[in-house]
Parts: structure tokens; sequence; C-alpha cells
């Protein structure tokens, strides 16, 4: 079976062609097209060998950013796929699914009307997930596709976990809430890391730390998302490259005030301009934050300790909320990347019985490893995230289930 997977952002496309057998997985091709509707757009191609391609071209719309990819994947210089009808099926990525979507979909018009439906809350992310599914319609017509949404691992939260302590009509008429994000990757992690150390993913106490430029941590129980930092919207929890995570609502309403700004500057200013840039005045990039503060800058010290502290509450938090934990996972690419970030949030820690070897911790970047020490009650890994590979299971099962209907 061959699998594309599709991952639409408001101006670029990413994407992987898996083939699968007898539970097999291979990436035939990957690649990504930037700047969509802008001067200079380009895509970006690695084939299986690993021999990389850039092909530039007027990208006008993500139809012909997709009609591109197809191209390339089959074309005979490039390619990987002999015609468009070898391809089985098509998996999008999708961010929010709001309360309709606890699980991956097959996708059909209602689906389609009620993913629109969700458009306003995530205004800047579902519209372009959406064109994907849209341009795959005009291109392929009747070939299966499958959404896969952010949200819907975290469906699981109980009522204590997701409401806010606003009126609850608030809730009854917007849906505000908490949603979290970054299930598919909190799920692959969580699952992989269990499958490392032999443990049974239904009766683990997991917290899972998809530390990017966007971050967040989930407590993971008995297979169940049980609680997670990101909240109404991915601005929610921890300190991120530009966003500011929690926040006193009576301070922005302060600086909206005697910064004379509306809500759409308030949600750039927390949005954009804030996070390790904000605190730091350098840089979004752990890494080039990391190299100031070697280098002795002050402020860039202080937002890294930030940075640290923040995930370490939530650490604290939630084994509180689950009685213990067993797992601790780093993913992400700070996460997968940083030793001194796992470092820095895991020092004096050892009363929870958290142990990590300094020495194999040092040495890890990007690789799935047990970092903790033997004799460490709660194991740490570090799990290289692979969100693509979920979509491309959850597409392969469930259209399965729809042609043995």
């Amino acid at each position: 079976m061959k699998i594309l997977v599709l991952n639409c952002g408001s101006s670029s496309i990413k994407y992987q062609l898996y083939s699968e057998a007898n539970d097999e997985w291979a990436v035939l091709g990957k690649g990504a097209i930037e700047k969509i509707g802008l001067k200079g757009s380009f895509l970006k191609h690695e084939k299986e060998s690993g021999e990389k391609v850039l092909l530039e071209g007027e990208i006008l719309d993500h139809q012909t950013g997709i009609d591109y990819i197809m191209g390339v994947l089959t074309s005979e210089r490039h390619g990987c796929l002999k015609g468009l009808e070898e391809l089985d099926a098509v998996g999008h990525r999708v961010v929010h699914g709001g309360e309709e979507f606890n699980s991956s979909v097959f996708i059909t018009p209602e689906v389609i009307r009620k993913m629109e439906e969700c458009i306003e809350l995530a205004p800047l992310h579902n519209p372009p997930n959406l064109k994907g599914v849209y341009a795959v319609q005009q291109l392929l017509p009747g070939i299966p596709q499958v959404g896969v949404f952010d949200t819907a691992f975290h469906q699981s939260m109980p009522k204590k976990a997701y409401m806010y302590a606003i009126p609850a009509t608030l809730y009854k008429k917007y849906g505000i809430r908490r949603y979290g994000f970054h299930g598919t990757s909190h799920r692959y992690v969580s699952e992989r890391a269990c499958e490392m150390v032999n443990l049974d993913f239904q009766k683990a106490r997991i917290i899972s730390c998809h530390l990017g430029n966007g971050a967040s941590i989930a407590a993971i129980m008995d297979g169940h998302s049980v609680d997670t930092s990101m909240g109404f919207t991915p601005l929610e929890g921890l300190i991120m490259g530009t966003r500011a995570g929690d926040l006193d609502l009576g301070a922005v309403t302060f600086i909206m005030d005697k910064e004379m700004i509306g809500t759409r500057s308030a949600s750039v200013l927390f949005n954009k301009h804030s996070g390790l840039l904000g605190v730091s005045g350098i840089s979004s990039d752990m890494r080039e934050v990391h190299d100031a503060a070697d280098k002795g800058n002050a402020m860039a010290q202080l937002s890294i300790e930030m940075y640290n502290y923040r995930i370490k509450k939530y650490i604290g938090s939630y084994i509180a909320a689950m009685g213990g934990v067993d797992l601790i996972i780093f993913t992400g690419g700070i996460g997968e990347n940083a030793t001194y970030i796992r470092a820095g949030v895991l020092n004096q820690m050892e009363f929870f019985g958290i142990e990590i070897d300094e020495d194999i911790n040092a040495a890890i970047h990007g690789k799935e490893k047990v970092i903790s020490k033997p004799e460490s009650r709660v194991k740490v890994l570090v799990v290289p995230t692979n969100e693509e590979l979920v979509i491309a299971k959850d597409t392969k099962e469930i259209v399965a289930e729809m042609s043995n209907r």
C-alpha cells in the first residue's frame, strides 16, 4: 500500500510518501514546498536513497503545489511512482478537530463540513489544512482521504482538566475549553517509549515533553491523555520560541490599556514577540539563545532558566495529578537535541526517583535512547517524534475498515 501524507501550512506543504507491506513501512520520498503564493517559491525533495533536489518555480496556491508534488513523485528522474494510480490513499494532518473529532476519520463531505466549522477555533491552521483536502479532491477525485487531528488524542481529558473557571455559558456558546495540541506526537512517542522499555502502555504513567519552537507537555495515564499544557489555543502553557505561555490575564488587559492596542495587536505581541525572543531580545531559536548565554548574555541565560523552570513545574504538577510517573519523554527539535535543557529541567529531581546519566544524556542528539541511570525509579527517554508515520498508519487502518464495510 502506498500512502501520501500531507501537512499543509499557510504558505507551505510538507509531504512524505510511504510504502507498506506486511506492516513494514518505508519512506519512498519526502520533501516540502515553501513560499506558496510568494515570490521565490520552491520545492525540496529527498528520494529514498537520500539524494536531494531543489526545484524552483511559481507556485501560486496549494492545488498547484500538490500538483507539483505529484509531478515530482511520478517523474522519471526524481520520482518513486510509475503513475498516480499506484497511490492508494492520502492522509492529512489537521490541527483542530474541536470536540467533534476524538479520533482520525475517513474524509467525507459531512466530515469536511464539520472541519470547516472548526475554522474559527484555529483560523491560522485549519484553512490551509482544508486546502490540501480540496486540492486532492480536484487532482485525484475518488482517492480515499483521511484526516488526523492534533487535538484528537487529548479528547480523553476529564472535565476537571479541560474546563476553564469562566461562566459555563461561554463554554456552551463558543466551546471555550482546553483542547491541547501536538496530540499525534505525544501519542507516537509515548507508545514508542513503552515499546523501548517493555512497559504496558495501557498501564503506564507517562509525561511527554514535546519541545520545539512550539512546545507542550502531556500527562498520559493508562493509555489516555489526562492533561496537557496547551489550552484553547497553542499559546497557553510552556514558554516557547515566540509565545509567552502561561500569563496573568490581568497583565494582558493592563498591557493593552497602557500600550493602547486592540485584540489583534495583543495576539501578535503574545504569539510572535514573546517567549524566548521576548525575554532574551536575541532570537526565538534556542541554539542562538544558548550561544549568547554561553558568551555571558544575562538575559539569554535568564530566558533559558525560565524555560527550564516552567517545564519543571509542569512535570511536578503532572506527577502529583497522576500519583506518580513511570516514564518521562523528551521529543521535538529542542527535546531531542538540547542536552543542556534536558539536564537543566531534571536537575535536583532525584527525590521523585528521577536520575539521568549525565554522560549518556550529553551524547544523545536526535536518537532513541534511555538516558536515565539503571537505578532510576523513573525511566527518562529521548524519542524522536514521527507524526507522519502515525498519520500513514491511521490512514491505512481507516481505509481498510471502509473497504471492508
